[in-house]
């Protein structure tokens, strides 16, 4: 079970980084994107929740309210995510994406009350020496790095309060009016800006896509992600999920070809970005894990 768990685990990181690789081949813009990705997973979800697994999507009016407003969050992260491929690379976007940890690192002790971690500090700091470096050799994409940044903000945002629900209805209905919720919103700025007509400017090539990305690349690999925490140590999770930059930035690199390829420094200061996320992932896990021996330790005693 546990061969076959991570095996799993490592398809559905793949298949996460595959989706900057698709956010480049679909034509379409940012906004367009995204509001077609989120309307068919909604879809996807709806149908898998209702209809296969036949379960209740049935959710209180105050919690749908936060599942709403934190979609949001995940619209404008997924939002300023494909702006960043748009306007640089993937790897511009996907180096960015290590930066999600720096920001953890600063929020959760805010809203979670907790004192900052020595080992974070440290991270974070080489974290930010290693995006400056970025920012310096390829200031020719610093409106990527400025848009990958932002989506990094936001999608730690989303996480954090993301984690706050977990426990109030079942992660399919989580996912499912997180998403929707997301859809509502792009929607509503399409109708209030005048621009509504920009949704049906897309060609059946890109809607072939989007259908892909919405359904093999959004909606199936979070609910096996969701299954899979059932199996997989936070150490396994922890090490897999931040090769998800590794992927596309090697996938990016074969598919793409020269628009892809980048300085020595950038590929030296992420592989170091990348590893400081690990190493401090690796740190924090055995941490957890040496407080929970000694609580059942005391239980016994």
């Amino acid at each position: 079970m546990y061969k076959t768990s991570t095996f799993r685990l490592h398809l559905i990181v793949f298949l996460w980084g595959f989706t900057a690789i698709l956010g480049k081949l679909i034509h379409a813009n940012a906004e367009v994107l995204v509001f077609y990705r989120m309307l068919f997973a909604s879809v996807f979800l709806y149908l898998f929740i209702r209809i296969i697994k036949k379960d209740s999507i049935k959710v209180s009016k105050k919690l749908l309210l936060k599942l709403v407003g934190i979609g949001s969050l995940m619209a404008f992260h997924w939002l300023f995510f494909f702006s960043s491929i748009k306007v640089s690379n993937v790897s511009i976007a996907l180096s960015c994406l290590g930066t999600s940890t720096l920001f953890a690192a600063l929020l959760e002790p805010l809203i979670f009350k907790r004192k900052i971690d020595l080992s974070e500090i440290v991270m974070g700091i080489v974290i930010v020496i290693c995006i400056s470096l970025i920012f310096k050799v390829e200031f020719q994409y610093k409106l990527g790095i400025i848009y990958g940044l932002i989506c990094a903000l936001l999608g730690t945002i989303f996480s954090v309060f993301n984690g706050k629900l977990y426990g109030k209805t079942s992660s399919g209905n989580i996912i499912f009016y997180e998403i929707f919720g997301g859809f509502l919103v792009i929607s509503l700025y399409y109708v209030f800006s005048g621009q509504i007509s920009q949704i049906g400017e897309i060609s059946y090539r890109d809607l072939a896509l989007l259908t892909l990305l919405a359904s093999v690349f959004t909606a199936y690999p979070m609910f096996e992600s969701v299954n899979l925490m059932k199996y997989i140590s936070p150490f396994t999770l922890i090490l897999t999920v931040n090769l998800e930059p590794i992927y596309g930035i090697i996938l990016a690199f074969f598919i793409f070809g020269e628009s892809e390829k980048m300085s020595a420094v950038f590929y030296g200061a992420s592989l170091v970005m990348i590893l400081a996320i690990v190493i401090n992932g690796v740190i924090k896990a055995r941490k957890k894990s040496k407080e929970i021996s000694i609580e059942n330790t005391q239980e016994r005693y």
